[in-house]
């Protein structure tokens, strides 16, 4: 588990692009920071902009909490002059409309995408990570994308980026809030996930209201200042912490409709 007391992000200087990893839609890429390590950079210039390293963030950060493995994850600092030799023009544009502080999770080098027909995961951490999704209205982990990674035969989570989809709006989160989660029925791991129950009653325990408040606190306000917003960004943060924090508490909600959909299934 997280020590609260200690919550932070190292932040890295991005000091050479090494390759696209253009299966991804928002074309982040395998990047050298000035620690020698490798990391997959995500964009802030990238389709869904700040919001997915927000959501990329929080939702990577909460699953470290409850004890799912996620790679590291820093802040990557992205000079105006870095990638003006690239030649993709593509590319180019992405990292001009990207300088300043963006997302970057460990490079997982030799790991491989979880394939459920291969790999059997065990309904414990099946529960554990369909509540996750549940919790973070996570739409993107579906047989067809998995956003899992196999390294040194354990299961890892990926990209969440896709998660939190009510601040691209923001109309109505208190209502969101606590709604199900019908995409649920999608997910790559709920046939396997017959112990929600048992992990809804745990996990409850640990996210505590103070451990919410401490994973959003990570957000930049760079990231949270919006042109057409006047919130501050602790008016910005607030949501974030209110709208989980409900959700968490309202968790039978979701909790049900899993169960709905797995007994579907089955």
């Amino acid at each position: 588990m997280i020590d609260d007391i200690q919550l932070q992000l190292r932040t890295v200087q991005v000091i050479r692009y090494v390759t696209p990893l253009r299966e991804g839609g928002s074309l982040p890429a395998i990047a050298e920071a000035d620690d020698g390590f490798l990391y997959v950079l995500k964009f802030r210039g990238a389709g869904q902009g700040v919001k997915a390293l927000i959501a990329e963030l929080i939702g990577g950060e909460i699953a470290r909490a409850v004890g799912l493995k996620v790679p590291e994850l820093v802040f990557a600092e992205l000079d105006s002059a870095f990638g003006r030799t690239e030649p993709d023009e593509e590319i180019q544009d992405l990292l001009k409309a990207s300088v300043g502080l963006n997302m970057a999770l460990h490079y997982l080098s030799g790991a491989i995408t979880f394939d459920p027909t291969v790999s059997t995961i065990a309904p414990d951490l099946a529960s554990k990570i369909v509540w996750l999704d549940c919790l973070l209205t996570n739409v993107d982990r579906t047989p067809r994308n998995t956003n899992m990674l196999m390294w040194h035969k354990e299961l890892w989570l990926i990209d969440h980026g896709a998660s939190l989809y009510f601040h691209h709006s923001w109309h109505n989160w208190e209502e969101q809030a606590k709604r199900p989660f019908v995409q649920v029925k999608d997910h790559v791991l709920l046939p396997q996930a017959s112990e929600i129950d048992k992990v809804d009653a745990a996990f409850r325990l640990i996210l505590t209201p103070e451990r919410i408040r401490n994973i959003v606190a990570l957000i930049p306000d760079e990231w949270l200042i919006s042109g057409s917003s006047h919130e501050s960004p602790e008016e910005h943060r607030q949501v974030y912490i209110e709208f989980l924090t409900s959700r968490i508490s309202s968790s039978e909600i979701f909790v049900k409709e899993a169960q709905h959909a797995r007994k579907s299934l089955i």
